[in-house]
């Protein structure tokens, strides 16, 4: 996947992508409404967590990855944002102060720094509701589905997923570890949602069989090169999350240092579109998405 060029991505599909992106901004805004009541403050909390600006990548992924199989329904949209929701929790969680302990995120103080520890507390433990309300109220959509759909989710956020990645990267993250070690974490922190967003996707979708796990190595692919990218950005002065918070944890960054990582992420990018074309072929659109998302990475800090 080459990294230094957007003579690939043309205006109409540029367009396409803005139509997705307003499309989720204006459902989160729907499904995290102001209550009207300036003391709630986890109703607050919950809409500046989930709309503050940001990349919509996860949405966006799981909604270009549907159309591409097929699926020209609206449950893409639902599901995306409940995905969404569910990264937002995260996010808050992570940054509490006995976790990565930030002040940071997106440009803005963290939840816990603006409303207090057990508003952050709450407002996490809201949006996980509220995203798995969100996928068992898509009414039009056979229960056998719905159920798998609540399944995956609900095991991308637990200990096969984002909780067990997090407790590894807290408490193993501070010792030594093997390579295979720290790309396990890897995985399961950023891996395993991206591998709940492509299987959502062939849920919804009229895609065969032989497919899904086709777009399963793409999700691992993607999820260890975008955790070396966040890794590199901890000491980028461009990021609008705090930088240094991986000082003394032990990463593929303080392993190999910054240049080969970004090799060995361009590696996994590589892999990713491999496995993009057996499933998709030439067509370039998720290709061309990655590549916006990443160019970042190309480039030195």
């Amino acid at each position: 996947m080459t990294m230094d060029s957007d003579a690939t991505i043309n205006d109409g599909y540029k367009e396409r992508l803005e139509q997705v992106r307003a499309c989720i901004e204006k459902r989160l805004d729907e499904l995290l409404p102001e209550s009207g009541n300036e003391r709630d403050l986890v109703a607050l909390a919950m809409r500046e967590s989930t709309l503050a600006p940001g990349k919509r990548m996860r949405p966006i992924l799981l909604m270009l990855t549907a159309e591409g199989l097929g699926h020209d329904g609206t449950w893409g949209l639902d599901l995306g944002c409940a995905v969404e929701m569910i990264h937002a929790a995260s996010l808050v969680l992570d940054d509490m102060p006995c976790m990565d302990n930030a002040s940071l995120r997106r440009g803005r103080p963290t939840v816990h720094l603006k409303f207090g520890e057990d508003i952050a507390i709450l407002t996490a433990i809201a949006l996980l509701s509220r995203a798995f309300g969100v996928i068992a109220a898509i009414s039009d959509l056979a229960p056998t589905i719905r159920t798998q759909l609540v399944e995956v989710a609900a095991n991308a956020v637990g200990m096969r997923g984002l909780v067990r990645g997090q407790f590894q990267d807290l408490r193993d993250g501070q010792q030594s570890r093997r390579p295979e070690e720290i790309a396990v974490t890897n995985n399961l922190k950023t891996g395993v949602l991206f591998g709940a967003i492509v299987d959502m996707a062939w849920l919804i979708s009229s895609a065969e069989d032989s497919v899904r796990p086709m777009l399963q190595t793409f999700a691992m692919e993607l999820g260890q090169a975008f955790q070396m990218y966040d890794d590199l950005r901890d000491t980028c002065p461009g990021s609008e999350k705090d930088q240094g918070k991986d000082v003394g944890k032990s990463t593929f960054v303080s392993l190999y240092g910054e240049d080969k990582v970004r090799q060995q992420l361009f590696v996994h990018l590589c892999n990713a579109e491999l496995s993009l074309r057996q499933v998709f072929g030439d067509s370039g659109l998720i290709a061309d998405y990655m590549r916006m998302v990443f160019k970042q990475a190309a480039l030195t800090h």
